[in-house]
């Protein structure tokens, strides 16, 4: 079976083509021997790995780039006023927008699996990556964040297709999956739908339109497989311990005992994201002996709880934590583990983001006594004063501002032996910290 926009064209240029999810598209083109040229307005690891995979990639301001190009794909975050796509205008090209460009992708698989929720998808998916492995499926995996193992994609056949099923924008909408998950669904992106009753209902159409369906008990009205803790959910965990860095449970099926599972992961979320992955596996005919290899192997998703250093007893970890939710999930989680004192750094992500939820915000961040609020990853927005994080700060008793990154140095030379550093956030505050950690070891 073949992609008709694939059959048609030999050449592809990306503009954005270093976000994650464009990468991996990309590196599939690649893989099918097309010619692939992307744009960024800077080079990161994943425009490094497409460049020694034969991508030629610009990072200047010149649109002239993409005339030797059939086609070209733009990431939701170009402006109308990007150089490259007026030019691609300009020359009359055809375009496609990244989540129509993952549908036709995903047409040229015998089952696609796609994963949404507000949070954890990149976890999800990349989980079920590493069962489909265990299992010895014939699968592509296109994974929102850098798998430890399988980084954000991996290709070892066209059987299926597992992706992360984005809802910004609606991107989810395009894609037509076999089977749909639904991890949760949580007040974000009302810029695009203007209600949380909209962004809820796009939720339960995307879910759906597919064949089989897996969602989160009790969490919206839709009509398929169930996960959670509850003991009536279809799948669901019970008899958890933490041990270490671990999670044990045992998985139980329709009130049927049938696997323990080991997991290398903090957190019950995790626990969630893995009954979700159980859920799926178990619906196309996976064994439980390949499920509990498959999520023993999952070692974490960079960004995620990520353990960045150790210096002087003094632990640093990275999380991608940006709506509320998720930093009240990786405090609790923090907590748990931590011995001495915790600091928190955190950068907002969006300034409507910040705006929409700021009473969260606030609810979450106000019982820390060590926080340092960096200034906005602003991504494709505009100052809002109501939405910065000079004002979030502002508003939180013990919280300092950082608006460069000495003000980061500064407030995390504080801890002392037995302390935690994390850093939360969505944008370029975990390459902040890396470039702290390396100069801290």
């Amino acid at each position: 079976m073949q992609l008709d926009v694939i059959s048609k064209f030999s050449s592809f240029f990306f503009i954005g083509i270093g976000g994650v999810s464009m990468s991996g598209l990309a590196k599939y083109m690649l893989g099918l021997g097309k010619q692939v040229g992307g744009s960024d307005v800077s080079s990161s690891e994943y425009v490094e790995e497409l460049a020694k995979c034969g991508a030629k990639i610009n990072l200047n301001d010149n649109a002239e780039d993409i005339s030797g190009y059939d086609f070209i794909v733009y990431t939701d975050a170009v402006s109308d006023n990007d150089l490259r796509y007026k030019k691609a205008l300009e020359l009359n090209k055809p375009l496609m927008s990244r989540g129509q460009f993952l549908y036709e992708v995903s047409k040229n698989f015998k089952t696609v699996i796609a994963v949404s929720g507000c949070h954890g998808k990149t976890t999800c998916t990349a989980m079920l990556a590493h069962i489909f492995a265990a299992a010895d499926k014939k699968f592509t995996a296109h994974i929102g964040g850098r798998d430890l193992a399988f980084s954000n994609f991996y290709c070892c056949g066209h059987d299926f297709f597992i992706t992360e099923a984005c809802e910004y924008k609606k991107n989810f909408l395009h894609l037509k999956p076999d089977v749909s998950v639904v991890l949760n669904s949580e007040l974000d992106h009302v810029e695009c739908y203007g209600s949380e009753e909209a962004l809820k209902k796009a939720y339960v159409d995307f879910a759906e339109s597919a064949v089989h369906k897996v969602a989160l008990y009790n969490d919206l009205p839709i009509s398929g497989i169930t996960f959670g803790f509850a003991n009536d959910a279809d799948y669901f965990a019970d008899d958890v311990k933490v041990n270490g860095g671990n999670s044990i449970f045992t998985v139980y099926e329709r009130g049927e005992k049938e696997c323990e599972v080991t997991l290398n992961v903090y957190g019950k979320h995790n626990i969630l994201n893995a009954l979700a992955a159980t859920a799926v596996a178990r619906t196309l005919g996976i064994s439980y002996e390949h499920i509990s290899d498959g999520l023993n192997l999952f070692k974490g998703v960079e960004r995620r709880f990520e353990k960045l250093a150790e210096v002087k007893n003094t632990v640093y970890y990275a999380d991608y934590a940006h709506h509320p939710n998720e930093l009240l999930a990786s405090l609790k989680t923090v907590r748990a583990i931590a011995k001495g004192n915790i600091f928190v750094v955190f950068q907002p992500h969006t300034y409507s983001r910040t705006k929409l939820l700021f009473d969260n915000f606030i609810d979450v961040l106000s019982p820390l006594k060590n926080l340092l609020i960096y200034k906005t990853f602003a991504a494709r927005e505009y100052f809002d004063d109501a939405g910065s994080a000079l004002t979030l700060a502002q508003n939180i008793r013990n919280a300092d501002y950082g608006d460069c990154v000495d003000d980061i140095r500064d407030f995390i030379s504080k801890a002392k032996e037995g302390d935690v550093v994390i850093f939360l956030g969505a944008g370029d505050i975990y390459f902040i910290a890396k470039q702290i950690c390396g100069e801290l070891n």
